[in-house]
């Protein structure tokens, strides 16, 4: 038998900040001012993904028609997939005098990128539009950058395919996430009580954790909010070499992942190390451009600036 205990609100925030406490330990005396160093020298020449004309090279998927739904258990409906038109999703139109790929938000779902990719140096650039939908109105904009994405189409709540998260969310931008209950990445952290649940924040030399999905360490804040103001362009470099990755936001590294993998049916964890990369639908409207991706041997090193 399973008993399902309703907690309050109250006691439910101060049992997830118990949880994370005990977890990453007591809130470190200052904060982190982190900076890159070493950055890698391409291997070949830089790719575009986007030719600035179409969106040849990227695949469409949309989760359910009510957003709302995508959560539950039991949606009660199936997801529309590639079952329509996509246009009014997702396009490329002008903005600021150049084209761009325009993503409406309102239907969740994603772009995927054909291309299996892997040991790469990704660039793009993306802003937030003017809009927001049920049921994310009144949050912040949402999106993301999932890359090392594998599996089948909508296998993660009808709507994603597995993959790690370079978050795109204002104040969150470079939070690192895992996407699938089989995929995991190991980080170092603090507990920082001044964020949501699960109170976890990157950190330098911070305690380690194995990052799972449905667990208290589904996500791991980014270091700092390094995003511009909403209207501005944000650019964002994702270093990826093997099973490790490096999120960094306008120039400032929030994030470093490692031991990214996945778990096989026996329970026996595989090195996740090449996939897809998917630009998320996800309640929010927004624009990128100038995506980018070229060959890199070595990471740089995230360090504390002096």
């Amino acid at each position: 038998m399973i008993v399902v205990l309703t907690l309050p609100a109250a006691a439910l925030a101060q049992s997830s900040t118990d949880q994370a406490r005990a977890i990453a330990g007591d809130p470190p005396s200052a904060s982190q001012r982190l900076t890159l160093a070493d950055l890698p020298r391409p291997t070949g020449k830089a790719t575009a993904l986007f030719d600035g004309r179409s969106l040849t090279g990227w695949q469409p998927w949309l989760g359910y028609a009510d957003p709302a739904v995508t959560y539950r258990g039991d949606p009660g409906s199936k997801p529309i997939g590639t079952g329509r038109d996509t246009s009014g999703d997702f396009a490329v139109r002008r903005t600021d005098g150049a084209p761009a790929i325009w993503i409406k938000g309102q239907t969740w779902g994603s772009l995927v990128q054909r291309d299996d990719l892997r040991d790469y140096h990704l660039r793009l650039q993306y802003k937030w539009g003017a809009k927001t939908w049920p049921p994310r109105i009144g949050q912040p904009p949402n999106n993301g950058l999932l890359y090392h994405t594998h599996g089948t189409p909508g296998d993660v709540f009808g709507t994603w395919q597995p993959s790690v998260e370079f978050e795109i969310m204002k104040g969150s931008t470079g939070m690192a996430v895992t996407v699938g209950t089989r995929v995991r990445a190991r980080t170092t952290v603090a507990f920082d009580p001044s964020l949501i649940a699960p109170h976890l924040r990157f950190r330098v030399g911070g305690r380690p954790i194995d990052m799972v999905n449905g667990t208290a360490t589904w996500n791991v804040e980014a270091a700092t909010d390094a995003e511009r103001p909403i209207g501005q362009w944000n650019t964002l470099d994702l270093y990826v070499l093997g099973d490790r990755a490096i999120h960094v936001v306008n120039g400032v590294p929030v994030a470093d992942v490692r031991d990214l993998a996945t778990i096989a049916q026996d329970g026996t964890r595989q090195p996740l190390t090449h996939g897809q990369i998917q630009l998320q639908s996800e309640g929010a409207e927004t624009w990128f451009r100038a995506i980018t991706v070229e060959p890199i041997r070595t990471l740089p090193r995230v360090m504390v600036a002096d």
